[in-house]
């Protein structure tokens, strides 16, 4: 959810360093809940974060006195937006059980591609010959990556690529409500929908009454009693709302202090990253045929941000692949 001020002088290279440590956050988040998923819950991880998250930033806006605009001129693009972000995210934490970290953030950097679909048919944004057939060699790298088997596919695989999916039309969204709600009002109903919604989940399935001792990990994930070993994974939660918080605001500041189409490119770095702890803590090799797959991904969404920034026109350059 970034809005950036195209005007603002460019420092490339702090804005660079920016994004890395916000790229290395998320692949430190990514990891550590993979690797505390079978002692918690999908959306006792979310709640905290998000509650820890809120606070902080409460707490910078009273700092740094900036102003809130209470009111939306969008409220029901704005639940739309967080509901969108909201089944995103969900979407791409359940695959990290069960897929290798960069192999899913490989797959969730699709996101661009389908950001310049959206723009193209909701936003009326023009898309040239050139970014569609990036579009779709980028796509062909997803199938790359997938590998599919289509005698006996494994159709939970897709799940980064429909995070992706609602990722894009929530940022699409956000370019559009962004010309009259500030940052911080989309902020504020990000966090209150989505702690709503959380307490909602909680009231409905908070106790774990609708998990069931044959579920596969997976589904123990999401259907786990809230808090059962809180003891254990507080200190995590209360890492991912803080790596949020980080994240959030070095992304904001890269894209308000760089140009957009030299900051993003530096997102793809998180593919890598992930790679690192993959190996250390899942022993997680990639095949070539993944590395092949990614580097067409990698190879479509740099062209589309080049030819966004040739054309002068933002796109899915304007936000951020990750957030």
């Amino acid at each position: 959810m970034i809005v950036c001020d195209m005007q603002t002088t460019n420092n490339n290279p702090r804005g660079i360093i920016l994004i890395i440590i916000a790229m290395s956050l998320f692949a430190m988040q990514d990891a550590l809940i993979k690797f505390i998923f079978e002692r918690s819950a999908l959306y006792e991880i979310f709640f905290g974060r998000y509650v820890v998250a809120a606070f902080l930033l409460f707490c910078f806006i009273k700092i740094t006195k900036k102003k809130v605009l209470l009111k939306t001129n969008y409220p029901l693009l704005t639940i739309v937006r967080v509901v969108l972000h909201f089944l995103a995210f969900s979407a791409f934490f359940i695959s990290l059980t069960y897929m290798p970290l960069a192999t899913a953030n490989a797959l969730f950097f699709s996101s661009p591609f389908f950001v310049s679909i959206f723009a193209k048919f909701f936003l009326k944004e023009f898309i040239g010959i050139r970014r569609w057939s990036a579009i779709i060699f980028g796509f062909m790298g997803v199938y790359i990556v997938l590998n599919p088997n289509f005698t006996n596919f494994e159709y939970k695989n897709l799940l980064p690529v429909l995070s992706a999916f609602f990722y894009a039309a929530s940022m699409v969204i956000t370019k559009y409500t962004s010309d009259k709600d500030n940052i911080y009002t989309q902020l504020f109903y990000f966090y209150l929908i989505s702690i709503s919604i959380l307490v909602v989940i909680f009231l409905l399935m908070g106790n774990g009454q609708f998990n069931k001792p044959n579920f596969d990990p997976t589904m123990q994930f999401i259907f786990r009693e809230w808090f059962i070993d809180f003891n254990y994974t507080w200190k995590f939660i209360l890492f991912f709302g803080v790596a949020a918080s980080v994240a959030f605001v070095s992304i904001f500041s890269a894209y308000i202090i760089a140009s957009p189409s030299v900051v993003s490119l530096f997102e793809y770095s998180l593919i890598i990253m992930s790679m690192l702890p993959g190996y250390i803590l899942f022993n997680e090799i990639p095949s070539g045929r993944t590395f092949f797959g990614v580097a067409c991904i990698i190879s479509a969404g740099v062209y589309i941000y080049f030819r966004e920034k040739v054309r002068d026109q933002y796109i899915a350059t304007e936000t951020p692949v990750r957030r």
